[in-house]
């Protein structure tokens, strides 16, 4: 009997990263999770609890060194760990480029010792800033904040490993991901999971200007699909945007969630409209996103009592998270 092929899914009891685990179960593969559970919930991958196949080892990427045994005979890294709130890292860059970056670096070491054959590396859109729509991958890069920048040396880090080194690299600048099982950290974050929590609580839904802007959303579970083609594929050393390609108001949003609404300022450094130009991985991976946002959002409204103790936003707190982005990107030139 042939063994399964192995992959490696670091932030695996996270948002992406637990489906990520799902459909590699899926496909035949055998799966070793790394988090360190500060954003990831273990209750992600309950389902998986009784399978021999799916292991999990709670621990910091930056603990890992070269010769881990942990990456023995594996064949795939997908790397989605690292901080995903974007707020905060105005506050807090050196963790951001602590784990974002270093980290990254730790877990292209070890893959590089154990002559992985693909590391596929979680980008984010956020490289591109203030970016001209629908957005290209040769977009001139233009990072806005911490976290952005952060994500785009981790990128920088991959395919520098890739040109040094010959690591198999590529990777996937991930736009708007949304759906089941996404962040309910402390942290002032993602639309999704603050406003949910509000129409929990029957409060109402925060939105940021005149929520006219719109955001390039795509469902979790055709991100993953792109991540697998990213890591099956012969080619190397290449970049794809992942977005659904129809990006979708904040007012558009509210209208399917459904509740009452209040106005807070919009944030300076952000963008109007998130769009990717998806031609390049439809081209080259034969990819193309297939649940619908309006599917997409009847699927996260049909599990809405798991963001029930996530926290619950108001005008004043969300003002009081945000102080130090307005006091640091207010009234600056782009970069």
């Amino acid at each position: 009997m042939t063994a399964k092929p192995i992959a490696i899914v670091t932030g695996g009891a996270g948002f992406i990263g637990s489906h990520m685990v799902d459909l590699l179960v899926d496909r035949g593969y055998a799966v070793r999770v790394i988090d360190n559970l500060v954003g990831g919930r273990e209750a992600n991958l309950a389902h998986h609890r009784s399978n021999p196949d799916v292991s999990l080892r709670t621990a910091d990427i930056r603990e890992f060194q070269a010769g881990d045994t942990i990456f023995d005979d594996v064949s795939y890294v997908f790397h989605f760990a690292g901080i995903g709130d974007i707020v905060p890292s105005i506050e807090r860059p050196l963790d951001y480029m602590s784990v974002n970056a270093q980290g990254t670096v730790h877990m292209l070491e070890c893959a590089r010792y154990a002559k992985v054959k693909k590391f596929v590396y979680a980008a984010s859109s956020s490289c591109y800033g203030l970016a001209e729509t629908p957005t290209a991958e040769e977009h001139p890069i233009r990072p806005q904040y911490p976290y952005a920048l952060s994500k785009y040396q981790g990128e920088q880090a991959a395919f520098h490993w890739h040109n040094v080194y010959r690591l198999p690299v590529n990777s996937i600048r991930i736009f708007n991901a949304y759906g089941t099982r996404s962040r309910t950290s402390g942290a002032y974050g993602a639309v999704f999971g603050v406003f949910l929590r509000q129409k929990i609580a029957g409060k109402p839904f925060t939105v940021v200007g005149d929520g006219a802007q719109r955001r390039d959303f795509l469902y979790v579970t055709d991100v993953a699909q792109a991540f697998l083609g990213a890591a099956e594929t012969p080619k190397t050393g290449e970049a794809w945007n992942v977005g659904a390609g129809n990006p979708a108001s904040v007012n558009r949003l509210v209208e399917l969630l459904g509740g009452p609404v209040v106005h807070i300022p919009k944030r300076p450094g952000e963008p109007d409209c998130t769009f990717a130009n998806i031609t390049k991985i439809i081209r080259d991976l034969g990819w193309t996103p297939e649940v619908s946002f309006e599917e997409g959002v009847s699927r996260v409204l049909a599990q809405i009592d798991y963001w029930r103790e996530a926290p619950l936003w108001t005008p004043d707190s969300i003002a009081e998270a945000t102080a130090g982005w307005f006091r640091n990107l207010s009234d600056r030139d782009p970069v």
